[in-house]
């Protein structure tokens, strides 16, 4: 977990010190280490997620880095977090069922912490405007600020067990099902086998989703909610990937050109297939 002294009383721009890419990413770009800090392009949202993070910071959630402030150059200056992250190729532990457990554990804590979160007077969330022809979305109530990109690349380990969650860029009002969907998307994964990464192939998906929930502590009202908003949160999917990439381009006009539109398409089949044996693992006894 990050610890230790202030930060900010560590943190002083020096142009000598070398600057190191860091990969992984889909969408953004020019993400640098800069000794113990990181470097990030400012964006749309960076004035709200500023402030997401010094609340995280403030409530006491150690598991995201620590806003510092911005540098010379105009970009967003973050502690830098140790631990490991899965690049790609995904290494072998991604389908570790401890280190599964440890994200459920990691992200209820955030989620938690999030739920408390007070947008500040002045600060707003931008969000595109919704594309025709978009599906409803869950008829659910927004309970907190979710996360909502829960990759392999955005979770920090340390000593085989989640510690941190990184890059915030897609954090926008969501239930606790939304979070839970989106983690298990990832990490059970919710694919087809064809379209699943070579580490978590031919793993029990159902299961994967059962220890997530139980290691989240997950309600029994959601574990029956989360087949259903999975099915809508796909099927919404397909059309704002599409919009982003017509609109916004870069990162996602690439996955939209390497065919991430079909593969949500087979996501949708392989849910409908599926759900019965994912909300049967989750709601047995």
């Amino acid at each position: 977990m990050i610890s230790g002294t202030d930060p900010r009383k560590r943190w002083t721009e020096d142009p000598s010190e070398p600057e190191i890419p860091l990969l992984g990413g889909d969408v953004t770009e020019g993400v640098v280490r800069v000794a113990d800090t990181v470097r990030r392009p400012m964006g749309p949202n960076s004035a709200f997620i500023h402030a997401l993070l010094r609340h995280l910071e403030e409530f006491g959630f150690e598991g995201a880095p620590r806003y510092l402030g911005i540098d010379s150059a105009g970009r967003e200056v973050l502690t830098f977090v140790e631990g490991e992250v899965a690049g790609r190729p995904h290494p072998a532990w991604i389908a570790d069922e401890g280190r599964l457990a440890s994200v459920g554990r990691l992200l209820r804590g955030y989620d938690d912490a999030a739920a408390a979160f007070v947008v500040p007077a002045g600060v707003e969330l931008v969000l595109p405007s919704d594309p025709p022809g978009l599906p409803p979305a869950p008829a659910y109530p927004d309970e907190l600020i979710g996360h909502l990109d829960i990759t392999p690349e955005n979770v920090v380990f340390r000593d085989a067990s989640a510690c941190a969650l990184i890059d915030f860029d897609l954090v926008r009002t969501a239930t606790r099902v939304d979070e839970l969907y989106n983690a298990m998307l990832w990490w059970a994964p919710l694919n087809e086998p064809e379209d699943v990464d070579p580490g978590l192939r031919g793993l029990d998906a159902p299961r994967r989703c059962r220890i997530l929930a139980d290691a989240y502590g997950m309600s029994d009202r959601d574990r029956g909610r989360l087949v259903e908003v999975a099915v809508l949160r796909t099927r919404r999917s397909w059309h704002l990937m599409k919009h982003r990439a017509a609109v916004d381009g870069g990162g996602w006009q690439r996955m939209w050109d390497e065919g991430v539109g079909e593969i949500i398409k087979r996501r949708e089949a392989w849910l409908e297939r599926n759900g019965t044996a994912i909300e049967t693992a989750l709601t047995a006894p």
